[in-house]
């Protein structure tokens, strides 16, 4: 038994071995599992809705395996993986290549938040180190491309087939790029992976980068270029709408034509909505001037627009404006890159006049307080506008594609013209604006500045004068009780804070007590009457008195005193003095004689009277009765 305690006593105990593989890095496998993962979530929500779809149809074609081969498609298909249509009327196999832009914003949040996950970043200073980037990445992009290419594989067979070209080249990039987004923003955005980006760059962009604040101004170009691309978009789903309300008639009859069963309606409602990014690129391409091509030789633009070839009847295209030549309502549509031109301008203005934003995290956080000169406020919004630039031909060649082999082989915008032209636009309209603002706000921060230093200047004055005001009124002989500065606590220096001599205030030296108090507290010279009298001693008849001749007829009474002539019986301070200042006169013979014999008693000890005795005293008292 003895042996089997040390054993006992060796193990370790269970809660260390948890909490150490509580801390164990979870590594590639974790990776790996979550990329996995997150194409399993978006291929099967797909799945679920043309299963359900299919199963409400009155009439399907084909069976489940059928619906799950068109789940695959449509999977593939919203990463950007051109499709072969098979089932044609004349047996030409033809091609699918406009990707719904709705359905990529799905996989790539999953892709990105399984990135996130799969670095296992702690929250907490002393948890566990995160999983390296690389680790974290590779695990993430080889999970999905192991779904991704199985899928792929089991919808080959179908109506609908992958081509294999678009599927090594897309399918990786739409894996990759949400998760090294992903991994990146789990580690903190540090900013070594742009550093060593920067050589890589041409010559002209990183001039636009050079200088201390570098950082600062391609922070704001990027935001500035985002809110520049969401104006465009916005604005573009806005003529969407206009021309869908202006083609009512026609958007209507196409609904209705495509299909018979509320579940066929519901199917191209779905499709619809899945399509209306698209359509905001395409008339966001159309208010910039490039226009969308509908078919080979068929453009279509704000000053004229050529007649389109046969189309399919679907809602979205009836949206498409009439052929010949443009009116002044398609002119209108010029107002929407204006308007994201302002915007880019309004953000850099906004950063250029050394508006304070957060420029980091972590140790190299900071704030940006300094203006910019008006050359590098001039360069940020030339970077903005190539940055814009480059998100809408991103976005135009991701929103076309073919629908066919011969009349519809090229559909949708110009991405290589829609993209230069929107850098233009903001260019153009966007520096005027940019440096006008700068300037304003810059005068209106001096004016702002100068008014906030003339206030503290009078401030600082006011207060020296009410302190000065207050070191007179301490010599006044009848002080007033102090009262605190008013202002003491809102005034403030020409450079922020509060004034060092506001900080403290000074109590008047004076009377503590004030001759009112002496005065007219009657009760109090009552009861200090009442303690003379009872600790003054009587005189006995033993004692010797001399007579006092009585005062002459004429001489004058003390006025005031109507006791002058009534001798008091008791001696000490006079009535009305309770200080003791004035010694009082002795009593005449007799009243000596006439006052009653009483033993002697021992003094009372005299309470201590105020201390200032430099007041006149109070009014007389009545005499005092034996």
């Amino acid at each position: 038994m003895a042996g089997v305690t040390l054993m006992t006593d060796r193990r370790p105990s269970l809660p260390p071995l948890l909490h150490g593989m509580r801390d164990r890095s979870p590594g590639l496998g974790a990776g790996l599992l979550g990329g996995a993962v997150a194409a399993a979530l978006g291929l099967g929500s797909l799945a679920v809705l043309v299963l359900a779809l299919w199963i409400s149809s009155p009439y399907p074609d084909s069976g489940p395996d059928g619906a799950l081969h068109v789940a695959a498609a449509l999977w593939l298909l919203g990463h950007g993986v051109e499709l072969v249509r098979t089932d044609t009327l004349s047996g030409v196999p033809q091609p699918v290549g406009v990707s719904p832009l709705l359905l990529l914003a799905l996989p790539m949040w999953l892709v990105h938040r399984a990135a996130r996950d799969a670095t296992d970043a702690s929250p907490e200073p002393d948890g566990p180190p995160p999983v390296p980037a690389r680790t974290a990445w590779t695990g993430v992009v080889l999970g999905y491309l192991g779904v991704g290419t199985a899928a792929a594989l089991y919808c080959s067979g179908g109506e609908l087939r992958p081509h294999w070209g678009w599927v090594t080249v897309c399918l990786p990039v739409a894996a990759a790029v949400p998760a090294a987004a992903g991994v990146w923003t789990a580690h903190g955005c540090p900013r070594g992976p742009l550093r060593r980006l920067l050589p890589r760059l041409p010559g002209p962009v990183r001039a636009l980068l050079s200088g201390p604040d570098a950082w600062a101004r391609l922070t704001a170009a990027v935001r500035a270029a985002a809110a520049g691309t969401a104006v465009l978009a916005g604005g573009g789903a806005l003529l969407v709408g206009v021309s869908l309300v202006l083609h009512g008639d026609v958007a209507r009859a196409s609904f209705l034509q495509l299909t018979a069963g509320w579940t066929g309606r519901f199917a191209v409602l779905l499709l619809g909505i899945a399509l209306i990014p698209n359509a905001a690129v395409w008339s966001a391409s159309y208010a910039l001037g490039p226009g969308f091509v509908l078919g080979a030789g068929h453009l279509v633009r704000p000053l004229a627009s050529d007649p389109a070839p046969l189309l399919p009847p679907f809602p979205l295209l009836a949206a498409v404006p009439d052929p010949g030549p443009g009116n002044r309502l398609d002119w209108a549509v010029g107002l929407v890159p204006v308007a994201a031109g302002v915007t880019v301008a309004w953000f850099l203005a906004r950063a250029a006049a050394g508006r304070r934003w957060r420029t980091g995290a972590g140790e190299e956080a900071g704030w940006r307080a300094a203006p910019w000169s008006a050359v590098r406020t001039a360069g940020a919004l030339v970077l903005a506008a190539l940055l814009c630039g480059t998100a809408v031909s991103l976005l135009a060649a991701l929103s076309g594609g073919r629908l066919g082999a011969g009349t519809l082989a090229d559909f949708g915008p110009v991405w290589w013209q829609a993209g230069p032209v929107a850098a233009l636009w903001i260019t153009v309209t966007g520096m005027p604006v940019t440096l006008v603002s700068r300037a304003w706000r810059l005068w209106r921060g001096r004016a702002r500045a100068r008014a906030a230093e003339r206030a503290g200047r009078a401030a600082t004055g006011a207060a020296r004068a009410r302190l000065k005001a207050a070191g007179k009124g301490a010599e006044n002989p009848a002080p007033q009780p102090s009262k605190p500065v008013k202002g003491a606590k809102t005034a403030s220096a020409p450079g922020g804070g509060q004034l060092e001599d506001e900080l403290y205030d000074f109590l008047p030296t004076g009377d503590s007590y004030p001759r009112a108090w002496r005065e007219d507290d009657l009760p109090g010279a009552s009861r200090w009457e009442a303690l003379r009298a009872a600790s003054t001693p009587a005189r006995t008849p033993e004692q010797p008195s001399t007579p006092t001749p009585p005062p002459p007829a004429d001489a004058p009474r003390p006025t005031g005193d109507p006791a002058a002539d009534t001798p008091r019986p008791v001696t000490g301070p006079a009535a009305g003095d309770p200080c003791g200042r004035y010694p009082a006169p002795d009593p005449s013979p007799a009243t000596a004689a006439e006052s009653p014999s009483e033993p002697a008693r021992p003094p009372l000890p005299h309470p201590a009277a105020p201390s200032d005795t430099s007041g006149p005293p109070g009014p007389a008292e009545p005499p005092a009765t034996a």
